[in-house]
C-alpha cells in the first residue's frame, strides 16, 4: 500500500517529495504486476549488464510525472540519459535498480528517485515493489518508512563481524587490483559482504538498520545521492576510504565515489580494515 508522506505547511521540498513518492509507487505497482512473468531482457554495454522492458516501462512512468510537475528541471535517468541541460536542479532516476536480479528471477529490486540542487542531494526516495514499502528522506528532515522514522544500525560490531553491502561501478574492471584486494580483505574480516546488484536496496537496508555498513568502490552516480541521503538522514556517517567526510554527488569521475557508510564502532572497524588493506587509497 502507498506510504503516507507528511506535508506540513512550509516544509522544504514537500511537493517534490510527494511527486517522487507517487511516481516511484506507480512504477512499482506496474513492476509488481508484471514480474516475474512478462518481460524481455537484452544486454547493454560491454560488461554484461542488462536492460529489460520493465526498466523502460518504469522509466516512462517516472519521467512522465517528473516532467509534468517540474518541466524546467533537468532529469538524469538510467536508460534515457540526461534530459534538459539548464538549471541547478537535477532529478536522478533509476527506474529499476536490480535489472540483473530480475533477469534471473530474483525478486530483489527497487525504484529510486533523487533530487539534487547542484551536486547536493535534497530528496531521496526508494520504493520496493515486492513489499510495497517506500523509504524517503529530505535533507535536514530525517528519513522515514512505513513504520516511522529510520534510525539506522546500532553501530556495534557483532562478535562474528559486521554484515556489509557492497557496490562497484559498471566501469570497474573485475581484475582491478584495488578492488580485488579490498573486497577480499572485507570478505575475510566481516561476517558477510553482500553484493546485491541493487545499490539502492543496500542503502535502504542500512537506513533501516538490517545491515551494519555499506562499502562502495567507484560507485555509479545516478543512484548514489538518493540512497546516501536516506542513510545519512537515518544517522549513518559517510566517509571516504581514507576516513574524510564523503559528499555523495553524481558528477565528476567515479574515482571520487568510493565510500564507507556505517555508525559508531562498525564505522571504525571497516575504516581500519580499509586502511590496513589500502594504505594509500586516494
Amino acid at each position: 500500500m502507498p506510504n503516507s508522506v507528511p506535508d506540513p505547511a512550509g516544509e522544504a521540498f514537500a511537493r517534490e517529495l510527494k511527486v517522487a513518492v507517487a511516481a516511484a509507487e506507480e512504477a512499482g505497482g506496474m513492476l509488481r504486476g508484471r514480474f516475474p512473468d512478462v518481460f524481455q531482457v537484452r544486454t547493454k554495454g560491454e560488461n554484461g549488464d542488462v536492460v529489460t522492458d520493465l526498466d523502460l516501462a518504469a522509466e516512462k512512468i517516472v519521467l512522465t510525472r517528473l516532467q509534468h510537475h517540474f518541466p524546467y528541471d533537468r532529469v538524469l535517468s538510467e536508460e534515457a540519459g540526461l534530459l534538459g541541460a539548464d538549471g541547478s536542479r537535477t532529478w536522478l532516476v533509476d527506474p529499476l535498480d536490480g535489472s540483473n536480479n530480475i533477469a534471473i528471477g530474483l525478486a530483489s529490486f527497487v525504484v529510486g528517485i533523487g533530487l539534487c540542487v547542484g551536486d547536493t542531494p535534497v530528496v531521496g526516495v526508494v520504493h520496493e515493489p515486492v513489499t510495497g514499502h517506500t523509504w524517503h528522506a529530505v535533507a535536514g528532515q530525517g528519513a522515514y518508512g512505513p513504520r516511522g522514522r529510520l534510525t539506522g544500525p546500532g553501530g556495534g560490531v557483532p562478535e562474528s563481524g559486521p554484515v556489509l553491502a557492497w557496490t562497484q561501478g559498471h566501469a570497474v574492471d573485475r581484475a582491478d587490483t584495488r578492488l580485488v584486494t579490498l573486497r577480499g580483505a572485507l570478505e575475510r574480516r566481516c561476517r558477510r559482504v553482500l553484493q546485491l546488484w541493487a545499490p539502492l536496496l543496500g542503502w535502504s537496508m542500512l537506513a533501516r538498520g538490517t545491515i551494519d555498513g555499506f562499502v562502495g568502490y567507484r560507485a555509479e552516480g545516478v543512484d548514489l545521492p538518493a540512497g546516501a541521503l536516506l542513510a545519512a538522514e537515518a544517522g549513518v556517517e559517510l566517509r571516504t576510504l581514507t576516513g574524510e567526510p564523503f559528499r555523495p554527488g553524481f558528477t565528476g569521475p567515479d574515482e571520487g565515489r568510493s565510500f564507507v557508510a556505517a555508525k559508531g564502532a562498525a564505522l571504525e572497524y571497516v575504516l581500519r580494515e580499509v586502511a590496513e588493506t589500502l594504505p594509500r587509497t586516494p
